[in-house]
């Protein structure tokens, strides 16, 4: 190539010491020697213009890199976006109103703790607050498709009023159960929330929120639900009471 390009152009001394310069040049290695040089320029030049004559096609367009990924995802042949992998179990449920004749002391649920004994049979799934992935939920109950460690959580947001009177109901505690029922008869305690409050007698209503989670190995088939000592308890707020599993990859 040298030889090539010193019979269309014959160089100087200082392009033959620029071709020497490049030759010694390590890879990833600036060029600042050679900045401001006329010389190395000219040869620069001359190379170019040689590069043009034994390659008279230019190379194609880069294909940027997000126009490459955007047809990646997108199938521009039939307008329609690959289907979603599925991703790790997840469930996040916000709760609706309950009654005590909905089921919340059914037997369905099995024999509950005195001081838990109004289980949650109703919640919300398919909201803007609330989501299912590769987890079942049905009648107040989660049920685990795959096996794993997860981590479960609940919270419940109690709203007390006060009687005609103005003399607050007595309540003296405030508690939240979380329950797991595997092919055992009878569910199992996995967690519990206790709260004692007093509240001023002037206020209209006493507020309290209680949370909790932890992480379980649970099998294929595991429900979970949760359980209160009250239904006592605020349901116009959907980010306040909620509950969920997620698992992990441990």
């Amino acid at each position: 190539f040298v030889f090539q390009l010193k019979a269309q152009a014959p160089g100087s001394a200082e392009e033959l010491r620029c071709l020497q310069v490049l030759s010694q040049q390590q890879e990833g290695s600036g060029l600042e020697e050679l900045i401001g040089n006329q010389p190395c320029l000219k040869l620069a030049n001359s190379i170019k213009a040689y590069v043009a004559t034994v390659s008279p096609d230019p190379p194609a367009p880069r294909v940027p890199f997000l126009a490459e990924a955007r047809r990646s995802y997108f199938n521009t042949s039939e307008g329609q976006v690959p289907p979603k992998t599925a991703g790790k179990p997840s469930a996040h449920l916000t709760l609706r109103p309950q009654s005590l004749t909905h089921g919340g002391n059914s037997k369905r649920f099995g024999n509950l703790s005195q001081s838990c004994r109004h289980a949650i049979a109703r919640w919300e799934d398919s909201t803007i607050h609330s989501h299912l992935q590769n987890i079942t939920y049905r009648d107040g109950r989660l049920r685990v498709n795959q096996a794993g460690k997860y981590y479960v959580y609940s919270q419940i947001y109690f709203r007390y009023p006060s009687d005609g009177a103005g003399a607050r109901v007595s309540v003296p505690q405030l508690v939240q159960c979380i329950n797991w029922k595997t092919s055992y008869s009878q569910p199992i305690l996995l967690l519990k929330g206790v709260g004692t409050k007093c509240w001023a007698p002037e206020a209209d209503y006493g507020l309290h929120a209680l949370y909790q989670g932890g992480l379980f190995e649970l099998k294929a088939g595991d429900e979970l639900f949760v359980s209160v000592s009250s239904l006592a308890i605020d349901y116009n707020d959907a980010a306040a009471s909620y509950f969920g599993a997620f698992r992990l990859d441990l």
